[in-house]
């Protein structure tokens, strides 16, 4: 147990260190700040996107996704003015607007991948059109799942309806799954922070590496939210401070948190990879194996006394 705690200690020292030697406390900021610019463009070019493909339930199941896990304050005014937006009709997919929103809304994804280049200490060796391009797929590929998960959740009713005289089952596994909605947000967050852990920042991880820091980010994240919402109403009052901008300062200061918590995750990661801390805990259980086994194999006193009597018997 000592030998956990010296352990432990030195990955969070190491990570707490490096958080703030590295500018972590900045790049929250500039994660929260772009976050915050590039949500509006990634819904618009999303709505634009989904029209085309069909999913005219985008804007409302991004809109779930994304805002259900922050605090009913600070999600309902940013929602509402999501859904004012989204509103607004446009021309087509290829406009100049769609496209610049395309652009914008990758802007986050870079602040996102730049945080995790410093926290798990690697330089970035790609050229910056490759980065760009990448983060457009990445702005892409989140909008053509959003625009899956929409779809799905407006044919799997029909499908119900359709099967539920000769598959009664569907009905109740699609009641049981609807009743899960914010398993299924989390469940997103889960494989979202995965896929940015994974392939945002240079070089190569594996799950295991990350796991970790991801598990304790989405932790933290829900403590954060429950922390800042409790102090919404119990001690803030952002309205008599900032009047008209309240929303948009209570928005920044919870997504400067969240950005704060996401870095940290990463650091964690880092200093768990620099201590070699998942193959001392692999070492240790596999000497605790080779040990049992040692034990299985060596006869107790009980067979060796048997042992003796049997020979004894037999030389007589």
């Amino acid at each position: 147990m000592p030998t956990a705690i010296r352990c432990a200690y030195k990955v969070a020292f190491d990570a707490i260190w490096h958080f703030s030697e590295d500018d972590g406390w900045a790049m929250a900021s500039h994660v929260a700040l772009s976050t915050l610019l590039a949500v509006f463009p990634f819904l618009i070019f999303g709505t634009a996107l989904g029209s085309f493909l069909g999913a005219d339930q985008f804007a409302e199941t991004a809109v779930h996704l994304i805002f259900d896990t922050w605090p009913e304050s600070i999600a309902a005014p940013i929602s509402r003015e999501v859904v004012a937006v989204l509103t607004i009709p446009r021309g087509g997919l290829l406009t100049v607007s769609v496209l610049a929103a395309a652009y914008f809304a990758s802007n986050g994804v870079e602040a996102l991948r730049i945080s995790l280049n410093r926290a798990y200490r690697v330089a970035e060796t790609r050229y910056w059109y490759m980065t760009r391009l990448a983060s457009l797929g990445f702005v892409i590929a989140g909008v053509l799942a959003l625009a899956v998960i929409s779809i799905v959740l407006v044919a799997a009713p029909l499908a119900v309806r359709a099967t539920g005289d000769w598959l009664p089952w569907l009905s109740y596994v699609y009641s049981w799954v609807e009743s899960w909605g914010l398993v299924g947000t989390v469940a997103v967050l889960l494989i979202g922070l995965l896929i940015a852990h994974l392939w945002l920042p240079a070089g190569r991880r594996r799950i295991a590496d990350v796991l970790p820091g991801i598990l304790l980010t989405l932790l933290f994240w829900a403590l954060g939210a429950y922390a800042f919402a409790s102090y919404l109403s119990t001690f803030a009052n952002y309205v008599s401070t900032y009047a008209g901008l309240a929303s948009i300062m209570i928005a920044l200061v919870f997504l400067y948190m969240i950005g704060a918590i996401f870095i940290m995750g990463a650091e964690i990661n880092a200093a768990l990879l620099k201590y070699r801390v998942k193959h001392l805990i692999l070492d240790r259980i596999r000497g605790v194996r080779r040990q049992r086994a040692g034990e299985a194999e060596e006869p107790s006193m009980e067979d060796e006394a048997i042992a003796r009597e049997q020979g004894a018997n037999v030389r007589r």
